[in-house]
């Protein structure tokens, strides 16, 4: 198994992944590993009905994802993992899912958050369980979609939220 692309995207599966992110990195599986989303059937069901049949699609726990992307099922596939927030990145680390690069893409807005681009918006716990994914040798970048430019993700904290 060759994770091509992991990525926190609030959105989780959507167009901007499946026409942009996919096609990109040559993805032909998807990994959802969030804890809230594998225990509801109507978001699985969803995002099960908007990818491809030529994409496999796996939506589980973190915990499950763990020993699924170790899986003999899925040695030879591409995986592009996603996950919807830093927490879930941080325990995905914690738990020995091992990737090199986290692409920020999207991270909506809400209380206490403040807006660092279009679509990242951050608040302090963000900003350390962001470093703590640093921390295990993960290199952190902001890139919505491919074709705009990567951006270290400390360049986009000492521009400062708005």
């Amino acid at each position: 198994m060759s994770i091509v692309l992991a990525r926190i995207d609030s959105r989780l599966v959507h167009g901007q992944v499946l026409e942009a992110w996919v096609p990109y990195v040559e993805a032909d599986c998807i990994v959802v590993a969030n804890d809230d989303v594998a225990g509801t059937s109507f978001q699985c069901m969803v995002m099960q009905a908007a990818v491809p049949s030529s994409i496999k699609l796996i939506i589980s726990t973190l915990e499950e994802t763990a020993s699924i992307l170790n899986s003999a099922d899925l040695l030879k596939r591409r995986v592009l993992l996603l996950f919807a927030n830093s927490g879930d990145a941080l325990k995905a680390c914690r738990l020995g899912i091992s990737f090199k690069k986290l692409n920020l893409g999207n991270m909506h807005s809400s209380t206490g958050k403040d807006r660092y681009t279009c679509t990242i918006a951050l608040d302090q716990q963000d900003i350390e369980k962001l470093q703590q994914v640093e921390d295990q040798g993960v290199t952190i970048v902001s890139q919505c979609v491919p074709a705009d430019r990567e951006q270290g993700w400390h360049k986009l904290i000492r521009s400062g939220g708005r």
